[in-house]
């Protein structure tokens, strides 16, 4: 067997962070230990829920000021920066952003040199309406030393266009932050999968681009969380086993990040990038595509 041009090997961290200001630094340090945990079973890309940080259930907009930091300057931000460069390894996590009286949603990706880059929730869920302001940095893709690294933010993943366009923009992998909430039922299948982790594999499947998606649990204020954290391969099936609905789990996969770039060729007539109709809708939907992919 070949080696792998890049093998890494990926963890989701699913966990059950709090509201509230004397939960602030237990959420940071409950992330740390999980992300050390991680790193220590050998993961070298680590990707944490959203809001992991602070919690997700505000009661009012001042209390999201009150939770909310700046990035890159940010208390936790810092403390994952270090983590990252101690380790040596990439971690993903999500906090409560301000920027000068607007909040945002964001994700933050970093490495063993610091701070990388972020990307700030572009589709908001239920009452984070009343306090985070839609995301205003597109849908970047950063470009690493173990691949082409997205980031989306749970809503974003039943918006069909983000994993799209973070695939048309050469993402190797989308790390997906979430907090998946339960809803009407019924919530699981008979397989014990929720309706967002569909949504990851076929997102996964027609992208041909893996999807590292950490979710949360537990219960906070009115809200409860259906965790179902998952990887989800270049072929959509999860790799390994998708995560239970009410504990604290770390799961890993090794995988060979950029194989993703060959995944799309199917058969000897089908090619998913170059069986795409741009022609008829890539000036529409406004996507842009990464130069070093076909045409």
């Amino acid at each position: 067997m070949s080696e792998s041009i890049s093998p890494v090997r990926v963890a989701v961290i699913q966990l059950d962070p709090q509201v509230g200001m004397n939960k602030r630094t237990d959420n940071l340090h409950q992330s740390l230990a999980l992300a050390t945990e991680a790193a220590i079973g050998g993961a070298n890309l680590i990707v944490l829920p959203e809001l992991a940080n602070c919690g997700y259930f505000f009661i009012n907009r001042q209390e999201a000021f009150d939770h909310a930091e700046a990035v890159p300057e940010g208390a936790s931000v810092r403390a994952w920066v270090d983590f990252a460069c101690k380790h040596k390894v990439y971690l993903v996590a999500g906090l409560n952003e301000i920027d000068g009286q607007q909040l945002f949603n964001t994700a933050v990706l970093l490495g063993p040199e610091g701070f990388i880059g972020k990307y700030r929730k572009a589709h908001l869920w239920n009452m984070e309406k009343l306090w985070f302001t839609p995301g205003d940095t597109g849908f970047p893709v950063f470009e690493t030393p173990i691949g082409r690294i997205g980031l989306l933010i749970c809503w974003d993943i039943w918006f069909p266009e983000v994993p799209r366009i973070l695939s048309q923009q050469g993402a190797d992998i989308i790390c997906s932050l979430n907090n998946w909430v339960w809803t009407p039922p019924p919530l699981f299948d008979e397989a014990g999968k929720c309706m967002a982790s569909y949504l990851t594999m076929t997102a996964a499947h027609v992208n041909n681009v893996f999807i590292a998606a950490a979710s949360r649990i537990g219960e906070e204020r009115d809200a409860r969380y259906l965790g179902c954290s998952l990887i989800a391969g270049t072929n959509g099936w999860p790799i390994g086993a998708v995560a239970s609905a009410n504990r604290q789990e770390i799961l890993f996969a090794d995988i060979d990040i950029t194989s993703a770039r060959s995944a799309p060729i199917w058969n000897s007539l089908n090619d998913l990038q170059r069986d795409r109709r741009n022609d008829l809708y890539d000036q529409m939907l406004g996507y842009s595509r990464h130069p070093a992919l076909p045409r």
